[in-house]
């Protein structure tokens, strides 16, 4: 199987999440896959609207992040047995996908509750940088 965290350019598009979700099929141990897709969203700062936005990251910081939020799941939820996290980088319009992340237990409950717990701490900690793209041509560095 692929890294289970990794930056792709541009927006997540949904062959990709098929194919990660195809790939957990022969997984005859899980019995739940709790997904969250998160998109940009056209939202209006100041009577200008949101765009797009740009994303940038730091490869090696990424990873190392996305190791530590792995770790934390799996050592936190017993019954989880995998994580995965995509992110996007570079541009993405109001609409696409720019975060995936996929948790895969043996019961929904611990699914749900890791994939939230690991959403959280992306927004946290992740060493991804946003650059809100407005429709008047300027643009502002947004927080988390």
């Amino acid at each position: 199987m692929k890294k289970q965290h990794i930056l792709v350019p541009g927006p997540i598009k949904s062959s990709l999440i098929s194919e990660y979700i195809n790939n957990r099929s022969d997984d005859k141990s899980s019995g739940a896959h709790s997904i969250f897709l998160g998109q940009v969203r056209q939202d209006k700062i100041n009577e200008r609207s949101v765009e797009a936005i740009e994303y940038s990251a730091y490869e090696e910081m990424v990873e190392k992040e996305a190791k530590k939020i792995k770790d934390t799941i799996l050592t936190s939820y017993g019954d989880v047995n995998d994580v995965v996290i995509i992110h996007s980088t570079g541009i993405v319009k109001s609409g696409e996908l720019s975060l995936f992340v996929m948790v895969t237990a043996g019961h929904r409950d611990q699914a749900v509750k890791a994939c939230r717990h690991a959403v959280e701490m992306i927004k946290e900690n992740y060493p991804v940088w946003k650059k809100e793209l407005f429709d008047d041509d300027s643009h502002r560095w947004k927080n988390h």
